[in-house]
């Protein structure tokens, strides 16, 4: 009997290493057949910077992503040393930190890293979308006083939208700022905040006029300013490497001076941030499929049932068929509708829209099929592709929902 437990023990640990096998095959891209390459149809820089962030994924995010989930780790150094490589202000203007690259390549390098931890990469998407908001809508003196730090990731930020009343229906928010000489006073709360309490920045959409949309204004506001508290550390299925908390605002005084744009411009800087935060978080879910159809070959290679491996089944070659097939179709429509983006295309947002839809159900679709062909293991926390199945989740409710996604496309549809 002990005889026959030897394999066992040997085949289980060979599955447990499963994602370390799967970060080689990311890092120097052997064994992944050219329908699955990302790199297909890149130019040479978007090659290489695909290849820097596959290789800072593969060893710096990958062997720690059980353990940022498990012990709920906001992984700050590791970020930073991702700023190091130019990702913490990715399509920042150049003159104050920034990287100055494209949403194409933005995408590119977020797909990558999210093959080492969907989750935290998924935070840092959120962070380069607020720094891009105060480089794009801030004046000079903003610019300079934020965007250094953030680029660089000595500070964090937070994109602070969503409120207990008002989720997909975000122009009826009630967080108001009331002006008083060169101060706004804000009351009110925010819910949902990624990195809530444990960030520095804070850009926050709040109401200093009338109802709806055009009464909303863009403030940004710093940790330790009196009256902004934060409310406790929300328990998630995933997203467990970054912190999530309620803020709060109580008589907080902000000055005017910290103010984006015009008043009653809030809104619309909000929308615009949002199709490339669609983008960032589609691409997220390309990256944690991708790892997921890697982790599923590997263990369909590996796994013995009835005598053979698993891969001789034809019905498991036939989902791993499909897998891969959902996977390339959902990266070309988030890297067309990137470029779209880019381009300032009148069709840029529906575009966003189409692809955060299509992608991120996709995606979670591929990933939990993958934790399917894993059986019993998959359901195991030593095994990768459950945690990609719970970080990216997510992905489908946030930036948006599918739903609302649904509702944005129909609407261009039908005003045609």
């Amino acid at each position: 009997a002990r005889k026959a437990e030897r394999p066992r023990a040997a085949m289980a640990m060979a599955w447990r290493a499963a994602p370390r096998a799967a970060a080689r095959l990311l890092l120097g891209r052997r064994g992944i057949a050219s329908c699955l390459d990302p790199s297909t149809g890149l130019t040479e820089d978007q090659k290489e910077f695909q290849k820097v962030a596959l290789d800072f994924a593969a060893k710096e995010m990958a062997p720690y992503m059980a353990e940022w989930d498990e012990k709920e780790i906001f992984p700050v150094e590791t970020m930073r040393k991702a700023a190091q490589l130019g990702f913490g202000g990715i399509y920042v203007k150049p003159d104050v930190g920034g990287s100055g690259l494209s949403r194409l390549d933005t995408s590119i390098i977020f797909e990558a890293l999210s093959t080492g931890c969907a989750s935290t990469t998924a935070y840092m998407s959120i962070h380069n979308m607020c720094v891009w908001m105060i480089d794009t809508f801030g004046n000079e003196e903003q610019r300079r006083r934020f965007c250094p730090s953030l680029c660089s990731m000595e500070k964090f930020a937070s994109y602070c939208l969503t409120e207990p009343g008002s989720g997909s229906d975000a122009a009826s928010l009630l967080t108001s700022a009331q002006r008083k000489g060169d101060t706004y006073v804000l009351n009110g709360s925010k819910a949902f905040i990624s990195g809530g309490g444990d960030t520095d920045v804070y850009v926050v959409m709040c109401r200093t006029g009338g109802p709806g949309p055009k009464g909303i204004s863009c403030l940004v506001l710093e940790k330790g300013m009196p009256g902004l508290s934060f409310g406790k550390k929300e328990k998630k299925v995933g997203w467990n490497s970054q912190p999530t908390r309620a803020v709060i605002f109580e008589d907080c005084v902000v000055p005017v001076g910290n103010r984006l744009g015009a008043e009653g411009q809030g809104f619309s800087i909000a929308m615009q941030g949002l199709n490339g935060g669609r983008i960032n978080i589609a691409s997220c879910s390309l990256g944690a499929a991708h790892a997921s159809v890697l982790l599923a070959q590997e263990h369909l290679t590996v796994r013995k049932q009835f005598g053979e491996p698993l891969a001789n089944n034809q019905y498991l070659q036939f989902g791993l068929a499909e897998m891969a097939t959902r996977l390339l179709a959902a990266r070309l429509m988030v890297r067309n509708a990137a470029r779209a983006l880019q381009d300032g295309r009148e069709d840029a947002a529906v575009l966003c829209s189409m692809a955060k839809l299509f992608a991120t159900d996709e995606c979670f679709g591929i990933c939990n099929q993958a934790l399917q062909m894993h059986g019993g293991y998959g359901y195991l926390k030593d095994y990768a592709v459950q945690q990609f199945v719970r970080d990216i989740r997510v992905h489908q409710i946030l930036e948006g929902t599918n739903e609302v996604m649904r509702m944005i496309v129909a609407r261009n549809l039908l005003q045609g």
